[in-house]
């Protein structure tokens, strides 16, 4: 018996007529990806049910951000997966050293947004700072204090980071912050307090906030198992985080535009 499709929730803007025909390479050609790769065992009916949600969902992400296209595939150097396999267990990821974004062909709806915001702060660590590390990502460059390029955008984009690793007095550690490492030490792990985590989940947080909705791009951020744990921003915290972020990439739109 075929698997039941996934059919998420969502309310926004349209983006396409109903008639309109969208595949996956309507999605890569929308928003420049330089590829899109699509797993052996997902069937034809399964990818054109997914290609629809994808786009809908990248087009929600780019109208929430107030961004152009070319920002979703952090133009053109963002590769996307979708049921190629990917991790055991692991219903998405963010691969720096090919720099795609992968989803499990039936685990990974909702995970976009955390993923993306991987690959934007991989992105953007050799742009706002000083590095030759290729595998640093911004929001870790930020904590480790590594030579910052200054820039107008940059300065809003790491009141991003301080909102969500720092207080709001911006001398210690964030509720976040003591909610993830607890749950690490909890585990025998460390992950949760990664600032790369951190500031996915705080992304996550951010587009779930939004007016727009939609499930295949962001769900958990609030009734979770996770968000219960206080994984996911909370209480004043969420709102400086929602705020900064609103406010960097309201500027990165209006600077491209």
């Amino acid at each position: 018996m075929p698997t039941p499709l996934f059919e998420p929730y969502r309310r926004g803007p349209v983006h396409r007529s109903e008639d309109e025909y969208i595949s996956f390479r309507e999605v890569r050609d929308r928003f420049g990806f330089y590829g899109v790769k699509i797993g052996r065992w997902v069937t034809q009916n399964e990818q054109e049910h997914a290609a629809v949600h994808f786009y809908d969902a990248l087009c929600d992400l780019m109208h929430i951000l107030q961004v152009p296209e070319d920002v979703i595939s952090l133009r053109g150097t963002l590769g996307l997966h979708y049921g190629t396999g990917g991790r055991p267990g692991v219903a998405a990821h963010y691969s720096p050293s090919e720099k795609i974004f992968a989803l499990a062909k039936n685990a990974g709806p909702g995970s976009i947004a955390h993923e993306w915001f991987h690959a934007f702060d991989h992105y953007i660590a050799p742009r706002a700072f000083n590095i030759t590390n290729t595998k640093r990502f911004g929001s870790c460059a930020w904590l480790k204090q590594d030579d910052a390029v200054f820039h107008p955008l940059n300065e809003l984009l790491f009141a991003c980071y301080q909102a969500i690793l720092l207080d709001s007095s911006g001398s210690g550690v964030s509720d976040l912050f003591k909610a993830s490492a607890a749950e690490d030490r909890e585990r025998g792990i460390i992950y949760y307090a990664l600032p790369e985590e951190l500031s996915a989940r705080a992304f996550e947080a951010f587009i779930q906030d939004a007016t727009i909705k939609n499930s295949f791009l962001v769900k958990g951020t609030v009734k979770s198992e996770e968000a219960k744990l206080g994984l996911y921003p909370q209480g004043p915290q969420r709102q400086r985080i929602n705020q900064a972020f609103a406010r960097y990439f309201s500027a990165l739109g209006a600077a491209l535009r």
